[in-house]
């Protein structure tokens, strides 16, 4: 079994580790490098991430067209992952990259790489937290314990203040995607980190502009996922005052209808805190890691089924139109 064909995948396999697989999935106009800090913080863990479809070096092909895609991706990946685990050749001690189907790094040879009965852990920052927790909710039996810092649910209704009330949803229907992309790197990211990037990574940039309006569109209208369905040990990351406040909202909604979450708080951090406060993030994917169940064990609950949901009065709360990043 290889990867999915056309993504880039990056693994950082030390030798003689004993914890499950970490698969990190980045958020929109993001990609795999901006765990980088993240990664050199979480030693003798074995670490998997890549670029989604439309990202970094998975864009050539565009990405894909719904939520549903991005998480057949990450399935691939876990698949893999697990398939490696299963028949022993996991590499261990390396750190490398591919892009499947095309020409892969050097690998040793061995298993070094252990997971929890064949499930791995993962944790998905912004918009990667939407894809890992859609991906658990469809193959339960895939993850040991997920993680989400500040998933965007505009489902949800929390609005983002800064946007005026009636404004509509973003980006409008027809949106130029390049002028999209910079919009949303100069908003999230800052007028002064753009101006400084080279004209080679500006362009670059632009050129997820289909990737970034899929990625928004996907999450717009009825809810995509129920969340409280979740059968998987969870923890939900939150920033503090630098972050938004319907990005908190929506941690405080999820840590109080998730059954068993727990939540995670880095108060010194903005929702960008993979970047800006590396330690931190690289404490809650610990804490994730935590959740995993040892190898034997039973996950600690079981799926709510519709009939239960309903009983126990969980309501999805009408969504707004607006984006939720």
């Amino acid at each position: 079994m290889a990867y999915p064909t056309g993504l880039r995948v990056h693994e950082h396999l030390p030798a003689g580790h004993r914890l499950p697989v970490v698969v990190l999935v980045h958020g929109a106009l993001d990609r795999a490098a901006s765990f980088a800090r993240t990664v050199r913080r979480l030693d003798g863990m074995a670490v998997v991430t890549y670029d989604r479809r439309g990202y970094g070096g998975s864009g050539p092909g565009g990405p894909p067209t719904s939520l549903a895609g991005h998480v057949d991706d990450l399935l691939g990946v876990v698949d893999h992952v697990i398939d490696q685990v299963v028949g022993g050749r996991v590499a261990g001690g390396v750190a490398g990259s591919k892009v499947a189907g095309g020409v892969a790094s050097s690998k040793a040879t061995g298993s070094g790489v252990t997971a929890v009965d064949g499930r791995v852990v993962a944790v998905g920052h912004s918009l990667g937290g939407d894809v890992v927790l859609a991906a658990a909710l469809a193959r339960p039996d895939r993850f040991a314990s997920v993680g989400a810092f500040e998933p965007p649910m505009p489902w949800l209704g929390f609005r983002n203040p800064n946007r005026p009330a009636g404004a509509g949803r973003w980006p409008p229907d027809g949106a130029d995607p390049a002028a999209e992309a910079e919009r949303f790197f100069r908003r999230i990211v800052g007028q002064a980190a753009w101006d400084r990037l080279p004209d080679r990574a500006r362009q670059a940039r632009r050129a997820e502009g289909p990737a970034l309006v899929a990625d928004l569109a996907a999450l717009r209208g009825p809810a995509p996922l129920d969340v409280t369905r979740l059968a998987v040990p969870a923890v939900f990351g939150s920033g503090g005052p630098a972050s938004q406040p319907h990005h908190r909202q929506t941690v405080d909604w999820l840590a109080t209808h998730v059954p068993g979450a727990e939540r995670f708080d880095v108060d010194a951090a903005g929702h960008g805190a993979h970047l800006s406060h590396p330690d931190a993030f690289a404490a809650f994917v610990r804490a994730v890691v935590a959740r995993a169940p040892a190898a034997g064990a039973a996950t600690a609950r079981t799926p709510a089924t519709a009939a239960t949901a309903g009983a126990t009065g969980v309501a999805m709360p009408a969504g707004g139109e607006e984006s939720g990043t």
